[in-house]
């Protein structure tokens, strides 16, 4: 039977064809116990961003078998994927993005038909295996042979000069949103859950972690001068978060269950700077229920690494750019582990309603924060947080502004902002502040139990916090305004701004600097810690977010000579200075814009950067393209994608 006569059969007929509920959280187990087989994403979950037609079949447990070719850039070998299907079907829809499919096979070895689509820019092409019809409560493997090409965008493969060490090669993937597609053959949605294994195969002077348990610590040795590691990972994941990284890495524990890997050269500063990540999941447990992962630890990556953290299970990746020396930058941290209950736990079932996984995440990751560093240091991140809120609000088209988006059509990347992030997270604040702190702690603790390893989506999201929270309460209902929120442009009428008293004196010195143009030396940058010093160089005058020519050069030199700003260490200042600098054409600036956008690659420093250069007329589009021309070999193509719409391609 083909999928157009099954197209009328609902998700809710293939998760009964499995024996399961499509509301089960546990599928037979208790909440804290993974289901063997994640519930199907329901009918209203329909995702724009896969080929995939999962209420037919689909994958539940992906096994990979492959070998890291570092002088061909190419992974190699074999995905076995589990399918289930509803009686009849006769074929699954999977997902890829240029690899190279060498044959299809059925558990028995026997040769399968399949056919691969026509590309799409965003989706890239749906591969298509047809089978015998299932049979009910019918589970089987097929295993398809390919290999990746060199330019697949979830890869990135380094050469030896671009590590720390400078003497071997690395690999890292990333997978979100849609990438896995580009180097695992699967049903590449979010709400399509799987576990993995997976044979890694890679040169014996590497080492291989993975998103999953390490079976072989140490490697097995195989042919040939390599090395076999095996892993697997038994809790049902998106897809996005099959993760791998393949270099010379080391590790430095900071407790029995949390530790971090890097380069060796690396390893002291990141364990040192990292530590309060044991005491950060210690915190977060007792906020919001048990870690359900076994252990959480981290991989802080080359400078290429496009985003600040990625959230892969038992292994953030992480970006150098947050080891500032001082612990300033933790917070990241905070939020990565945050997703090990807000997105990895409780998962968006489609790109629509990414801010059900960022808007979750950063409320929590506050909270987190509060609980390790206090109630003025969560202040003062919720302020910075506001207005760098308030900016995206005023430069995205009205319906972007909303937290349920309709991304047809477009990379789900476009959602990712700070209205998933910040105006997600301010909408909780906005609840909590309504029903009172223990009150609404108790609905999310629930909310996470009741929903473990589930497809999320908005209208599940309103449906849970009213059952669960409002009961009925007309007038509560009408207070929290969550129908505005999620589903309207903009800020409802209950939003609050945050407060933070430590940056009254902050604000005290950026007018008497910026404003009344007094000399740099009175400003107490040494008393200030990095929050504060963000908050300073964020100041503009009012109505001007953006830059423009309200500073002079002579301020400009006096304010980068006297805070020695041209050295700065920590990435999150080196940034907003440029932001400033750059946009006033203030040639010095230029060579410390060149080496921050030449020594690492995150897309949230990198991209607005080039912006503002591009923002400048030919001064800063010559610059831009100059600079560009020597960065983008050492980019992830998260962020050379990005940058190429902007600049185009050296």
């Amino acid at each position: 039977m083909t999928l157009k006569a099954l197209g009328l059969v609902s998700a809710l007929a293939l998760a009964a064809a499995m024996g399961l509920s499509a509301c089960s959280t546990t599928t037979g187990g208790s909440a804290m116990t993974p289901p063997a087989i994640a519930p199907a994403p329901g009918p209203e979950a329909v995702d724009v961003h896969t080929h995939a037609r999962p209420e037919i079949a689909r994958v539940v447990d992906v096994a990979l078998d492959l070998t890291a070719d570092f002088n061909a850039k190419t992974l190699a070998g074999t995905a076995t994927l589990d399918v289930l299907a509803i009686p009849g079907a006769n074929e699954i829809v999977l997902d890829i993005r240029d690899l190279e499919i060498q044959d299809v096979r059925d558990a028995a070895g026997q040769p399968l038909r399949y056919v691969v689509g026509d590309n799409d820019a965003v989706l890239g092409q749906p591969l298509t295996v047809y089978f015998p019809a299932f049979a009910a409560n019918e589970r089987r493997k097929i295993t398809i042979r390919y290999s990746t090409r060199p330019n697949a965008a979830a890869l990135q493969w380094l050469n030896a000069s671009q590590t720390a060490g400078g003497q071997k090669p690395y690999l890292f993937s990333q997978g979100q949103a849609i990438l896995t597609r580009t180097w695992v053959p699967t049903q590449d949605s979010p709400g399509i859950r799987q576990t993995y294994s997976a044979r890694i195969t890679a040169p014996e002077d590497l080492t291989v972690v993975m998103s999953a348990d390490h079976l072989t610590p140490n490697g097995e040795r195989a042919a040939n001068g390599m090395k076999t590691w095996r892993f697997r990972m038994d809790n049902p994941i998106p897809p996005y978060l099959i993760a791998l990284g393949v270099g010379d890495i080391a590790f430095a524990p900071f407790d029995g269950r949390t530790g971090v890997w890097t380069e060796p050269s690396r390893l002291r500063a990141a364990q040192s700077e990292l530590e309060p990540t044991a005491q950060m999941v210690t915190a977060a447990e007792k906020l919001y229920g048990p870690y359900r992962w076994g252990r959480y630890d981290l991989l802080v990556l080359p400078p290429s690494f496009p985003f600040g953290g990625m959230e892969n299970p038992k292994l953030t990746f992480a970006t150098p750019t947050i080891i500032a020396g001082d612990r300033s930058l933790v917070s990241l941290v905070a939020h990565e582990l945050a997703h090990s209950w807000s997105g990895n736990l409780v998962t968006n079932a489609t790109w629509n309603d990414f801010w059900l996984n960022e808007g979750f995440t950063v409320y929590f990751e506050n909270r987190i924060m509060e609980s390790v560093y206090g109630h003025d240091r969560a202040m003062q991140e919720q302020v910075l947080g506001w207005d760098s809120l308030q900016d995206t609000l005023k430069s995205l088209p009205a319906a972007d502004t909303r937290l349920h988006l309709d991304l047809k059509g477009r990379d789900p990347d476009d959602g990712m902002n700070d209205i998933a992030y910040e105006k997600g997270a301010l909408f909780l604040r906005t609840i909590e502040r309504t029903v009172g702190r223990d009150r609404f702690d108790a609905w999310l603790r629930g909310y996470f139990d009741r929903n473990a390893y589930r497809p999320m989506t908005t209208a599940m999201f309103l449906q849970d916090i009213r059952d669960n929270l409002i009961k009925g309460d007309a007038a509560l209902e009408s207070q929290l305004q969550m129908d505005a929120w999620v589903y309207q442009p903009g800020l409802p009428s209950n939003a609050v701004a945050p407060v933070s008293h430590a940056f009254e004196p902050v604000d005290a010195a950026a007018v008497a600097f910026f404003k009344d143009k007094g000399p740099a030396s009175a400003i107490p940058w040494a008393d200030w810690n990095t929050q504060q010093r963000q908050r300073f160089l964020g100041w503009r005058p009012e109505g001007l977010r953006t830059g423009a020519d309200w500073l002079t050069n002579a301020q400009l030199a006096d304010l980068e000579r006297t805070l020695n700003l041209a050295n700065e260490g920590n990435a999150e200042l080196t940034f907003a200075w440029l932001q400033i600098a750059l946009a006033h054409r203030y040639q010095p600036s230029v060579a410390t814009a060149e080496k921050f956008l030449t020594s690492q690659g995150r897309r949230k420093f990198v991209l607005p950067l080039f912006q503002t250069l591009w923002n400048e007329g030919e001064w800063g589009r010559g610059n831009a393209r100059r600079i560009y021309a020597e960065a983008r070999p050492l980019y992830h193509p998260v962020t050379s994608g990005s940058v190429d719409q902007l600049v185009g391609r050296p």
